[in-house]
C-alpha cells in the first residue's frame, strides 16, 4: 500500500522518537551546508587556489624594482692594499663596507608579462576547480541522502508489514482458542509473521548502514549521534518536462564549472609557452648602486685616521648600469622548457575535448534515463493503485475465511513489491531531475528535498 509508506514515513518526520540531548534530525540543505563548510577536500581545494593567488602576486612583483642592502667587515693580514693610498701594505687592517643597490628588468621577451597572465587564468581555475569539487560533493551528498531515504521507506514499509502480519496472527490465535480457525492455520500465519519480522530486520539494518554512509560522507566526530529527517514523500513533485539532450549540453557547456576550469587551464598554458619563448629574446636591466666604507691600519695613532662618520661621507661613491643578455646557448634550457610548455598545451586541449565528450554522454544517458525513468514512475504508480485495490480485496477475504495464508501472503508480497518499486522509481526520478538541473545552471541550489 502507497499509503504504508507515506504514513510512515510522514509519522516519522512529524512525530519522532525522543531523542538525547545530542541527536538530531537532519535535513539535506543541513548535510550540504555542514559538508561545505567541514569537508577536508574541500578545503584542500582551497588552499590550491590560495595558492594560485600567490604565485600571481609573486609573478606582479616580478615587474618592480629589487632593493638590497649589503655590509661586510674584515680583519687584513699580510699583503693587501690600502684603500686611502691605494698602494700595497702588509700592515694589519680592520675594514667595513656598506653597499646599497637596486636594478630593474626593461625587457625579457615579454616571459614577466605572460607568466603574470598565465598566473590570472590559473587563479581563475582554481576558482572553478572549487566549483567542481564543492558540486561533485553535494551530488554525491544528495545520492547518499536519497539512498537512506529510500533505505528507510523499505524499513517502514517492511515494518507495517510485520505490524499486519503480527495483527493477523494474534486475531487468528485467539479465534483457535476458541476453535474456529485449525491450528495448522495458525502455524502458516506465524511462519509468515516470521518471515516478515526478518525482512523488516534486514531493511532496518540496511537503512542503518546507509545512515552510516551519509554520516562518514560528511566526516562527523565519532560518538555524534546522526539520522536524517524523513520528507513527505508527497510534497516531492514531478514535472511533466522533457529533455533533449543537443538543447541541455548547448547550456551545459556555458555554465559548467568543469568546462570553464580546463578553459581557464588551457588560456594559461598557452601563456605559459609564450613565456616559454620569451626566454630566447635578448635581456635588458638596468641599475645603480651606491658604495661607501671604512678603512682603519691597527697599531697606529688613530689621530692620524679619519673617524668612522667622516670616511663613511668622504667615500661615498655612486654608479649607475644598463646590461644586456643576449643568450647563445644555455644547455638546451631554454628549448627543453618551450617544447614542455607546448606538451602541457596540447594535453590541456585533449582533456577539454575528452571532458566536452563525457560530458555530453553523461547529459545524453541523464536525458534518457529521465525520459524512461518517468515512464517506469508512472507504470509503478498503475501498478501500486491496482495491488492496493487487489490486497483490500484479498485482505477482506483472508479475515472472512474465503482465502487461505498462502493466498494472503501472496498478495502481500506483490504489494509489498509494488510499493518499494514506485518508491524506488520516484526517487530516482527526483535525482535524475536535479542532475539535469545541475547541468543546466552549474549549480546545486535548493534542492527539492529539505
Amino acid at each position: 500500500m502507497k499509503y504504508l509508506i507515506c504514513m510512515a514515513l510522514v509519522m516519522a518526520a512529524f512525530f519522532p522518537r525522543e531523542l538525547s540531548a545530542q541527536e538530531t534530525k537532519w535535513t539535506l540543505s543541513d548535510c550540504i551546508t555542514y559538508a561545505l563548510e567541514n569537508n577536508a577536500g574541500l578545503q584542500r581545494q582551497v588552499l590550491l587556489t590560495e595558492t594560485a593567488a600567490v604565485n600571481l602576486t609573486k609573478s606582479k612583483m616580478d615587474l618592480l624594482p629589487d632593493l638590497n642592502l649589503g655590509s661586510d667587515a674584515r680583519v687584513g693580514f699580510g699583503r693587501s692594499i690600502d684603500p686611502v693610498t691605494n698602494l700595497i701594505t702588509f700592515k694589519q687592517n680592520v675594514s667595513n663596507s656598506y653597499s646599497l643597490n637596486s636594478s630593474v628588468e626593461l625587457f625579457n621577451g615579454f616571459t614577466t608579462l605572460n607568466t603574470i597572465a598565465a598566473g590570472k587564468f590559473m587563479l581563475k581555475a582554481g576558482l572553478e576547480s572549487e566549483k567542481v569539487a564543492r558540486n561533485t560533493l553535494i551530488v554525491d551528498i544528495m545520492g547518499q541522502y536519497y539512498q537512506v531515504t529510500y533505505a528507510k521507506g523499505l524499513e517502514a514499509a517492511a515494518k507495517m508489514q510485520m505490524e499486519l502480519s503480527e495483527r493477523q496472527l494474534f486475531r487468528i490465535t485467539r479465534m483457535v482458542e476458541t476453535g474456529k480457525e485449525s491450528v495448522s492455520k495458525k502455524y502458516e500465519m506465524e511462519s509468515q509473521a516470521s518471515g516478515d519480522r526478518l525482512t523488516w530486520t534486514i531493511a532496518r539494518n540496511n537503512a542503518s548502514q546507509a545512515v552510516t554512509q551519509l554520516k562518514q560522507m560528511l566526516q562527523l566526530q565519532s560518538g555524534v549521534e546522526f539520522d536524517i529527517q524523513l520528507p513527505d514523500l508527497d510534497l516531492i513533485m514531478i514535472s511533466n518536462t522533457g529533455y533533449e539532450t543537443d538543447s541541455v549540453y548547448n547550456v551545459a557547456a556555458r555554465v559548467l564549472p568543469r568546462l570553464r576550469a580546463i578553459e581557464y587551464e588551457l588560456e594559461a598554458a598557452e601563456r605559459q609557452l609564450a613565456a616559454a619563448k620569451g626566454q630566447l629574446a635578448p635581456g635588458l636591466s638596468a641599475g645603480g648602486a651606491i658604495y661607501t666604507g671604512y678603512y682603519k691600519v691597527l697599531g697606529e695613532n688613530t689621530e692620524d685616521q679619519a673617524s668612522f662618520a667622516s670616511q663613511l661621507k668622504n667615500n661615498n661613491s655612486q654608479a649607475v648600469y644598463l646590461s644586456l643578455n643576449i643568450p647563445i646557448f644555455n644547455r638546451y634550457s631554454a628549448t627543453r622548457n618551450i617544447k614542455l610548455a607546448r606538451i602541457r598545451k596540447s594535453d590541456t586541449e585533449l582533456r577539454l575535448e575528452l571532458e566536452k565528450n563525457n560530458l555530453y554522454t553523461e547529459i545524453e544517458n541523464a536525458c534518457l534515463s529521465y525520459n524512461r525513468g518517468k515512464q517506469e514512475y508512472l507504470a509503478a504508480e498503475a501498478n501500486l493503485e491496482f495491488n492496493r485495490k487487489s490486497y483490500n480485496a484479498v485482505e477482506k477475504k483472508f479475515e472472512s475465511g474465503l482465502v487461505d495464508v498462502t493466498d494472503y501472503s501472496a498478495a502481500r508480497t506483490t504489494l509489498f513489491s509494488a510499493e518499494t518499486e514506485a518508491l524506488r522509481t520516484k526517487l530516482q526520478l527526483v535525482i535524475r531531475e536535479l542532475t539535469i538541473r545541475f547541468f543546466l545552471t552549474g549549480e546545486y541550489e535548493n534542492p527539492a528535498i529539505n
